[in-house]
């Protein structure tokens, strides 16, 4: 018989192989703390909101009723939801949960010839609904909270004497699932009633708002229906992810949406205002998140105001006005008007941009570069004139123009990047660059290659860095002045549209991508000085809502990780680390290091560093953003699938990095 095996080396090469499956690839990073960068601009941290699909209604402001000034005419034929009618631009077909709105919302009760539109004696725009007693208007498809309250108010104007109106929420089939009260009207003009209404309980999409006028005739006002807990005409969910978001400066309303904008039709009491068709996109601007709405909303997330004036459709005198109003006294026509409405003190919006994209065909007003320089010059004059204290963002581009757009710049060979800095400089504190990349359409070849899509929006901002440190150079007129990039739109774009228009889901992959592109901003620290992640809610955005919950999207995540745990003096890495990226930072003090990784492997990594002459103090922290597959995503209402995991008391002997993932440790030095 033969002798036993000793058990002893049977555990040895257990052993050995548990620890080459538990082993991590190591990556050895040099950093010399001596050897810093340009400082991290905060505006680096921006962000953007346009009026476009459900960003700012649906996803920022509380009203739950849409279309409520009929915009629409009420009709018998009710089909309100429409498909966006170009497929390539903006984006696909849009259906589902969110489709847009593009005929009247709202649906007739009973006899529909009782129901018709009057323009004269309207209340606000061109038209009103008079509704005959026995006869009324309903909402369908809203979301409610069960148990939350509900404020709502109805103005209305009765045709002879008295007249009455019920006013109903519904939240379910059965007669128990509703809540109703009457209001009464009488004189000669329209008043306002108020109105709460609390359901029992919540749906996301089975909800109804009624209105039935129960006697008398009457021509209707705008009704309104707004969540008790909403903050300042905000929704409370959205604006607390917004704070966690930490966004240093906000871009708005546009955009597209801008080069048909007048700002002068979001001044003033928010139902006179009138509604407008979106003059870029679909569906209807209800007029009722403004200047004034806008500056509340910054001072509210703690967010510095850039406003981007009309250089389209708009003209000089009336940005200049624009200026006016937000900044000057109420000895000038702009600031007397924002003392009217209630805000003696100028708002002091600093950062503006003139124009938008006035490069290209798709723009509202785009004209040949010959002309918009001048353009952009006159604006920028008339601008300075109200407020010499002004820093102004100017339209660019470094692709190459298009000849059938602008056939004279095309045979230059000139981009308008170069025509603007060319002509435009002394008109001009920074000069705007925008890219999008993505990943469906326009990549069909199945699952991504994750290292690959997470290097996307690194490339893209090098490319742009790099074609204007060459081009700045070039140029006698600038003299060796570099004028700092504001990239003020920049993100994945992709087309699959969950939330709405351009409203697509975010995954891990992509949240990586972002972390790769802040690396990217640090490195190009002297040159890049403002960046803003487009969009912030829905629509390509980093937060997303659904009627009754808001979420944070895995881009959302990393944004909120580097801007709250991330450096502000970064340092030179001269080191190539293939498909992982590596940026590290000082703190302002300089008294803590600050290392990001993005890790699109699936393998975990050991960061091994080389301070040179520092020395690392004791344990660090480390913040992570990782998940097990790349197309892990959040959704509102939902446990996290992706999330923020702070781990405390970390050895420097072993800095982790898990596979997947976006992570920055926070290390004391000596």
């Amino acid at each position: 018989m033969k002798t036993p095996r000793p058990l002893r080396p049977l555990f040895g090469v257990l052993a050995l192989a548990l620890s080459a499956v538990c082993s991590a690839a190591t990556l050895d990073v040099k950093i010399d703390t001596a050897k810093t960068g340009a400082p991290i601009s905060p505006f680096i941290y921006g962000q953007f909101i346009e009026h476009l699909g459900r960003c700012i209604y649906g996803g920022i402001w509380a009203e739950v009723l849409e279309d409520r000034k009929f915009y629409f005419p009420i009709t018998a034929n009710y089909a309100p939801y429409r498909e966006i009618e170009n497929p390539d631009f903006p984006g696909q077909l849009v259906g589902g949960a969110f489709p847009v709105v593009g005929a009247s919302p709202w649906q007739i009760i009973g006899d529909a010839s009782a129901v018709t539109m009057v323009t004269e004696d309207a209340f606000v725009g061109k038209h009103s609904p008079r509704i005959n007693a026995g006869a009324g208007i309903r909402q369908r498809d809203l979301g409610v909270k069960g148990g939350l309250r509900y404020d709502g108010y109805v103005w209305a104007k009765p045709i002879a004497g008295k007249a009455e109106i019920e006013v109903t929420l519904v939240w379910g089939e059965g007669p128990e699932d509703r809540a109703s009260t009457k209001l009464t009207f009488s004189g000669k003009d329209y008043s306002k009633k108020t109105f709460v209404l609390t359901p029992k309980a919540g749906t996301e999409k089975a909800a109804q708002f009624e209105i039935r006028v129960t006697r008398g005739d009457v021509l209707l006002g705008p009704p309104s229906l707004m969540p008790s807990d909403n903050v300042k005409g905000m929704r409370r969910d959205t604006l607390a992810l917004l704070k966690q978001l930490g966004g240093t400066v906000y871009r708005w309303p546009g955009g597209n949406f801008v080069s048909g904008y007048d700002w002068r039709d979001g001044i003033g009491d928010r139902d006179r205002r009138p509604p407008r068709k979106n003059p870029a996109w679909t569906g209807v601007e209800h007029n009722d998140f403004g200047t004034d709405e806008f500056i509340v909303f910054c001072r509210e997330i703690g967010t510095e105001p850039m406003i981007a004036a009309n250089t389209g459709f708009g003209d000089a005198y009336s940005a200049a006005q624009w200026v006016e109003y937000t900044n000057r006294g109420t000895d000038t026509i702009g600031g007397s008007w924002r003392a009217k409405n209630g805000h003696r003190e100028p708002y002091n919006v600093k950062y503006w941009c003139v124009g938008n994209e006035m490069f290209g065909p798709w723009q509202l007003g785009f004209m040949q570069m010959q002309h918009y320089t001048l353009k952009h010059n006159e604006v920028a004059e008339y601008m300075w004139k109200v407020d010499p204290s002004l820093q102004l963002v100017a339209v660019g581009d470094l692709t190459t123009i298009n000849k059938d757009h602008d056939p004279a710049q095309a045979k230059s060979g000139k981009t308008c990047s170069h025509i603007m800095l060319e002509q435009c400089a002394e008109h001009m504190n920074y000069l705007s660059e925008h890219f999008y990349v993505g990943r469906v359409p326009w990549n069909q070849s199945g699952r991504v290659d994750v290292a690959t899509h997470a290097g996307m929006v690194r490339k893209a901002i090098r490319d742009k860095v790099e074609g204007h440190r060459k081009l700045q150079a070039s140029l006698p007129n600038l003299k060796g002045h570099i004028v700092p990039i504001a990239m003020d739109e920049w993100n994945y774009w992709h087309r699959e549209y969950a939330y709405g228009e351009l409203g697509c889901t975010y995954e891990l992959q992509d949240g990586l991508g972002i972390a790769a592109g802040l690396h990217e901003y640090f490195r190009q620290s002297d040159i890049v000085k403002m960046a803003h992640y487009a969009q912030t809610v829905n629509v390509i955005g980093a937060i997303k809502t659904t009627r009754t919950a808001a979420e944070m999207e895995t881009t959302g995540l990393v944004l909120q990780l580097y801007r709250a745990k991330f450096g502000e003096t970064p340092l030179v890495i001269d080191q190539d680390f293939g498909d992982r990226d590596v940026a590290a930072a000082l703190s302002k003090d300089g008294k803590t290091l600050t290392v990001g990784v993005v890790n699109p492997t699936n393998e975990e990594v050991e960061l091994k560093l080389d301070l040179g002459g520092r020395a690392l103090a004791g344990a660090g922290t480390r913040w992570h953003i990782a998940g097990s597959d790349p197309t892990l995503h959040n959704t509102p209402g939902q446990p996290r699938a992706v999330d923020i995991v702070e781990t405390k008391d970390v050895s420097t002997q072993a800095l982790r990095v898990p596979a997947l993932s976006a992570t920055v440790f926070a290390l004391p030095l000596r």
